[in-house]
């Protein structure tokens, strides 16, 4: 692509305005990215059917208000379909993918393979004869959907050191690499990008960690490099959950409507990573990676106005 040493990378999928939590793990992917002299890429996962198009420019644009910036054009997952074809073909012809014909409910009513983590697929169609092939995909017809597409995996552990969270194991499953209604998994369009935008440092929030193990897997498998992780703890609210937009004024917008303007917020997501500066440029003349803490941040959303 685009001719960069290495790149870090945001990519918000636009179904909604960042929250807090959201632009708080932009902040430090940028600083993350810029204090090692890396580029820094920003993708739009806008394949799911949740995405709203007007949501691109508001979510770009609290971004650039943080001072956050970013290198060549946005990267649209949604343009990008042929190249993610062109790996499910190529794994299909190296014998990699199977049809499975599995609901959601059919999943978790199997028995757990052995050693296997609990919600793991049991490889319940993976060696299927041709008549129970057929079978299944007349039972999908009925409800109107598709075989997924799995990649057939070694069924092992990987390790990986986490530039936050330290050593992980994590089990690999034979995990979806296209959904039964056609739509590109996120494991493999994550993997795909990367490599396409020489993306070298991943920095995300921490929820996405049990999915890093399958990610390198499928790397390797592609002869791709794997790039260095940072998975940082999710913002939560006051009752120690994930933070989401039910939980009140927590958007750059919302925040505003309560007198909290952009300075204040940013402030606010400074001080949380033990940092004094106002600006986004005086937040990374200070900002270490090595410094990053494990523990969640709790926002307490300022009380929404009743007139």
């Amino acid at each position: 692509m685009m001719g960069m040493v290495g790149s870090g990378r945001y990519a918000p999928s636009p179904s909604g305005d960042l929250h807090v939590g959201n632009l708080r793990t932009a902040l430090i992917a940028w600083a993350c990215a810029r204090s090692k002299d890396l580029g820094f890429v920003m993708r739009m996962e806008d394949l799911d059917e949740r995405v709203r198009p007007q949501y691109v420019q508001s979510q770009l644009a609290d971004l650039k208000a943080l001072g956050i910036d970013w290198d060549g054009e946005v990267l649209f997952q949604s343009e990008r379909l042929p190249a993610y074809e062109e790996v499910v073909t190529q794994l299909q012809e190296r014998g990699l993918l199977y049809e499975c014909y599995c609901t959601r409910a059919d999943i978790r009513e199997a028995p757990t393979a052995p050693h296997a983590p609990p919600g793991s697929y049991p490889g319940t169609c993976r060696d299927l004869t041709e008549k129970e092939r057929d079978e299944g995909r007349k039972k999908l017809e009925i409800m109107s959907r598709g075989p997924a597409l799995r990649l057939r995996t070694n069924n092992d552990t990987l390790t990986f050191t986490d530039r936050v969270c330290g050593e992980f194991t994590g089990h690999i499953d034979d995990f979806v690499i296209r959904r039964g209604d056609g739509v590109m998994a996120y494991n493999l369009v994550a993997v795909v990008d990367d490599e396409y935008q020489h993306v070298h440092q991943v920095v995300r929030a921490d929820d996405l960690l049990d999915s890093t193990p399958r990610q390198i897997y499928l790397q390797q498998l592609l002869g791709f490099a794997t790039p260095e992780y940072y998975h940082v703890p999710l913002v939560v609210n006051e009752q120690g959950q994930r933070l989401a937009k039910r939980d009140g004024a927590v958007t750059l917008a919302q925040l505003a409507e309560q007198g909290m303007g952009t300075e204040k917020v940013f402030a606010m997501i400074a001080t949380s990573l033990g940092s004094k500066a106002e600006t986004a440029t005086e937040f990374l003349e200070s900002f270490d990676p090595s410094t990053l803490r494990r523990g969640p941040w709790t926002f307490t959303a300022p009380e929404t106005s009743q007139n």
